[in-house]
Order: structure tokens, then sequence, then C-alpha cells
């Protein structure tokens, strides 16, 4: 029997992620029905947001049921196909989950053109990591030349995608970061103006040296006291993009902002934001994306591990304890 490895939830996490709140399964590999493609898992994305795709309740997404397999964006190559778009061979992106091989209808399936970039920057600055800093900032944010730009979680995926966007439109952009190697890498590296080390550093006082007039744009990943240090520093009419809040993920009541009055006070904006409700533009900003890149203005910040499916838990837990540095990906 051909086997497919698959990592399915069988706990809702208490804190942390724990090995036991997964169980590593076999399953015979699928075959296709009509209108549908079997898909060899190549590369898995890993991503924060599935932290909180696991706890029970409403979300912007419905959580992933115990007993069935971790959901996860991914990218494949095609083995099998009784659909009409689809042969054998293509390269694809799509909901895959935590296994190594998917049965697929086609649904929100999205061809992967190596000839541009390589693969992995289909997961990176070309993916849903690209997309949702492109939207946040210039959609949500709308983001002028001459703003001062302040990115948290600035080291990972969307971060070191949204600071280089800054940059790119002329903003002034200061990444907060974990670690002196980290905040070295936004500078030298990715190109941020300046970085700031939550770890060593006073982020209140050091904003008030990087960004004497305020902060223009605040493109948060992390929530928690890092938000609550950065709505000291508002210029009037800032805008706060909430993408994430990695911080708040691993909590079962999570901390709001209790410096929310400077909202008032400085004429700003605090928005939500969900990549998914740009879907029907992602054409228009991938090709944004993609001549940046092909032009050198942009980069995609990777951390590739190879191995299995059943390192997934580990490499999650990896990402809230700062373990990489740009976009997370299993390769397999």
């Amino acid at each position: 029997m051909d086997i497919n490895h698959q990592m399915v939830l069988t706990a809702h996490p208490e804190g942390d992620v724990k090995d036991s709140d997964f169980a590593l399964t076999t399953a015979e590999i699928p075959a296709p029905g009509d209108g549908q493609v079997v898909v060899k898992v190549d590369l898995i994305s890993i991503d924060p947001a599935m932290r909180s795709w696991m706890n029970p309740g409403a979300s912007y997404v419905p959580p992933v049921e115990l007993g069935s397999v971790m959901r996860a964006g991914g990218i494949g190559t095609v083995i099998a196909s009784r659909h009409p778009d689809y042969a054998i061979g293509d390269e694809l992106y799509g909901a895959f989950g935590v296994q190594e091989y998917a049965l697929s209808d086609g649904t929100d399936l999205r061809g992967v053109d190596t000839t541009l970039a390589p693969k992995t920057t289909y997961l990176g600055a070309l993916g849903i990591t690209g997309l949702t800093a492109y939207f946040g900032l210039f959609d949500v944010a709308r983001i002028q030349r001459g703003d001062t730009v302040v990115v948290s979680g600035a080291a990972g995926a969307v971060g070191s995608v949204a600071g280089q966007l800054a940059k790119i439109t002329g903003c002034r952009a200061i990444g907060i970061a974990g670690g002196p190697e980290k905040c070295r890498t936004l500078v030298e590296t990715i190109g941020f103006d300046a970085a700031i080390d939550y770890k060593t550093d006073d982020v209140r006082k050091a904003l008030r040296e990087h960004a004497p007039g305020g902060v223009d744009v605040y493109f948060d990943n992390v929530g928690g006291p890092i938000l609550d240090a950065v709505l000291t520093r508002l210029a009037r009419g800032a805008r706060i993009v909430i993408s994430g809040a990695v911080s708040q993920y691993n909590d079962r009541r999570p901390k709001g902002p209790a410096n929310y009055m400077s909202l008032l006070v400085n004429r700003a904006s605090m928005t939500g934001m969900v990549v998914f409700d740009y879907a029907d533009r992602y054409p228009e900003a991938t090709r944004q994306l993609a001549q940046w890149l092909a032009e050198g203005h942009l980069t995609s910040a990777e951390h590739v591990v190879k191995g299995g499916i059943e390192d997934f838990p580990g490499l999650l837990r990896g990402l809230f304890t700062g373990a990489n540095t740009g976009k997370l990906i299993l390769e397999l």
C-alpha cells in the first residue's frame, strides 16, 4: 500500500503547542475522481496563525476540527489528474494541509511559475506572506512617501516584507525584533533604517530616538506590550494595522491594549486586516511584487528546514520562540 503520512490535530492546545496535541497517522494515497487532482506536497508553510486555527470557537476561518489533518498552505506537484485545468507535473499552491499527498477539486489552486522565482518564494514574498504585507500597507495603512513606519515581528515572514515595501515607497522603516543578530539582519541585509531589540531595549525610549516625530504607520504582528509601547509614540493621524498577535496566541485570555486612548488623542485608527478579503486582487499584487523582486528592490527572506511530517509540531513551536528569520518552510 502506498502511504500518505498526515499530521492530525487531536487536542486543543493549552498554552504552548505540544507534540501530544497531534498524532502522526497514515492513510492510502488518494485516487482522483472526476474534476480532482492528487498533489505530492513538496513544501509546507509554517505560520503563526496556525496556532489560532487550533483554538475552538469563532475566528476569521473555522477552527481545525479534532481528528482532521492540520490546515496548512503548501506547494506541490500534480501526480494524478482528472481535472481539465491541471496536468501531471504542474506545480501548484493550495491549502494542502500537513500531509505528504493531498486530494483537491481545484478550488483556490494557483499555478507556480518557477521561471520567475524559486518555489519557496511563492510561500514568501510572492505568497500569502507578501500579499499580507502589500494589502496591509497600501490598502489598510495607506502609506505615503515620508511616513515613519514601524513593524513588529520584523524579522518574521510578513514583517520582513513589510519593511521592504515601506522603503520602496520612500518611507522610514523601523523594525522591532528579538536579539542582536536579528536586528543586525534587519538593517544590514533586509534594509530597515533602524532596529529595536525588544529583549534588551526600552522600546518606548528607542522609539523616541528613532522616530522623534512620532509613528505614522504601525504594522503590528505581535500585539501585547509592544503594541502598548508603540501606542504611546503615535503621530497625529497615525494608522495601525493589526496583522497578527503572535504574543497572544498561546493565551486563553488575550490581553488588549491599555494605551488605546492614544488613538483618540492622536486622531489615529487601528484596523484589523485579513488577507483573504483581497483574494480577487491577488494577481495585481503578485505582479507588482514579482516586478520588485526582478528589479532587485525586494528580497524574499526564507528559512527552509528539510524534514518530514513528524517535524511539524516542533517547527510550529519555534515560531513562538523566534527560531526563524523570514518565512519558515518545511521542505519534505
